[in-house]
């Protein structure tokens, strides 16, 4: 006889249906694992639903729960889109990508428009993206027209305005792109950085 036609002691049970206490537990372990905000907690609790079914009385309410957690602090809406803004405008996306980001995040309208990027802070991000994909004055060889359309074509995909690419791509030196960076903030006059 095979051995994969006998029972393995080792193959996983299915997991268990959830109850009000079960739900609890994985909300509680998410939110302590993860930052979150409140509607990827809810999507996760549904998803959890759907998979494993409930066994508990009634319903599950999963957006009290949900509730509940942001009255306890566990899940805060505003710190999670700070957080996560701030994120990807280090890593250098824009204020498009990351208002698309905080949208599918479930951040609403009014926290997003409460975290826009000011000018200096979109400069700084389209910095960060041109050192780290090494576009524009910081390419390693001159790079050709197609090349230089296919650097600001993956700029505008990363959520940033057109003028703030164009002031980059053209900037003559390394230096030249972090002094346009830095802009009124550093002390200089707006005529001599633009």
């Amino acid at each position: 006889m095979r051995s994969a036609d006998r029972d393995n002691p080792r193959q996983k049970k299915p997991p268990k249906p959830l109850d009000r206490a079960r739900l609890e537990e994985l909300a509680l372990a998410y939110v302590a694992r993860f930052a979150t905000s409140a509607a990827k907690l809810e999507n996760y609790l549904a998803r959890k639903l759907r998979e494993r079914g409930w066994d508990g009385e009634g319903e599950p309410d999963i957006p009290a729960l949900v509730s509940r957690y942001a009255g306890l602090g566990y899940v805060d809406d505003a710190s999670y889109a700070r957080a996560k803004a701030g994120g990807l405008l280090r890593r250098g996306y824009g204020p498009r990508r990351v208002n698309q980001a905080l949208n599918a995040a479930g951040i609403s309208q009014e926290i997003r428009e409460g975290l826009r990027a000011g000018a200096g802070e979109q400069r700084r991000a389209v910095l960060a993206l041109a050192r780290k994909r090494r576009f524009g004055p910081f390419a390693a060889v001159p790079v050709d027209r197609a090349m230089r359309e296919k650097q600001i074509a993956a700029m505008l995909r990363a959520g940033h305005s057109l003028d703030n690419i164009r002031e980059l791509v053209n900037a003559l030196s390394p230096e030249a792109a972090e002094e346009w960076a830095a802009g009124p903030e550093a002390g200089l006059e707006e005529e001599e950085w633009s």
